[in-house]
């Protein structure tokens, strides 16, 4: 696997830990190395424990100094990773936990939406998506993952104003499905994995398939709709302000 990510299997669990040595920023190159990861947890037909190797920080999202360089192609390239890595999360074949482990900013905030089950820790920690305060419109298909797993008020809250939730909030939005004490969240990832790890995962994808389908279908389409290179170079000929 990449420096990157690290990537283990046993016992029908694959273990995917994502760690730039710094705040999990999203470049290219880590959304490149995720991809490959899940690629290699479907062949193994496993269980994916999604989890970062940085204390108090699950990601930092997409890396503004790509979005910054008003370089078409290369903020293409990271968007367009960045939607396909949490499409694919979405329609899985095989269960998705994701262990948080403490600030979730967009495309953090994507992955979590995308997962199966979603386990953050208490503390001084913040998850949403923010993008409007930093003047970025928030992705069509992030907000149609929002709408598929977030309580309306909470998508209105933090899609518009850009508000970021403390783990209490974000549990009673839709981010997260539980909160636990920071030195609990590995082991209680790897429990609930066990436990997952019992089930039929034929029956695991073909449920999964059926009740996400649509959400699904919005994702892809929205994905294909409006992250296009074409998009993107249109947007660097309009003027700031413009």
């Amino acid at each position: 696997m990449s420096e990157l990510v690290s990537y283990t299997a046993a016992d029908a669990i694959s273990r995917i830990v994502m760690d730039d040595g710094k705040v999990n920023v999203m470049s290219p190159a880590l959304l490149q190395a995720l991809l490959e990861a899940f690629d290699r947890a479907e062949k193994d037909r496993a269980i994916v424990v999604l989890t970062s190797g940085r204390a108090g920080i699950f990601s930092a999202g997409f890396d503004t100094k790509v979005l910054a360089s008003q370089d078409p192609q290369r903020i293409y390239d990271m968007v367009k990773l960045g939607a396909e890595l949490a499409s694919r999360i979405l329609s899985f074949p095989t269960p998705v936990v994701a262990a948080c482990t403490g600030h979730a900013f967009p495309m953090g905030a994507f992955l979590l939406l995308a997962s199966d089950v979603r386990i953050g820790i208490d503390g001084p920690f913040k998850i949403g998506m923010n993008e409007v305060a930093i003047g970025i419109p928030v992705p069509s298909f992030a907000l149609e993952l929002g709408r598929f797993r977030l309580v309306p008020a909470y998508l209105q809250r933090t899609a518009l104003t850009g508000e970021m939730f403390s783990p209490q909030d974000a549990l009673t939005a839709g981010f997260l499905d539980r909160v636990v004490p920071a030195a609990a969240l590995q082991a209680t990832a790897n429990t609930i994995a066990g436990s997952l790890a019992k089930i039929d995962f034929a029956a695991h994808a073909s449920t999964k398939e059926r009740l996400r389908k649509a959400s699904a279908a919005a994702v892809r389409a929205a994905i294909d709709d409006e992250i296009t290179l074409e998009a993107y170079q249109r947007r660097s000929r309009i003027p700031p302000g413009g």
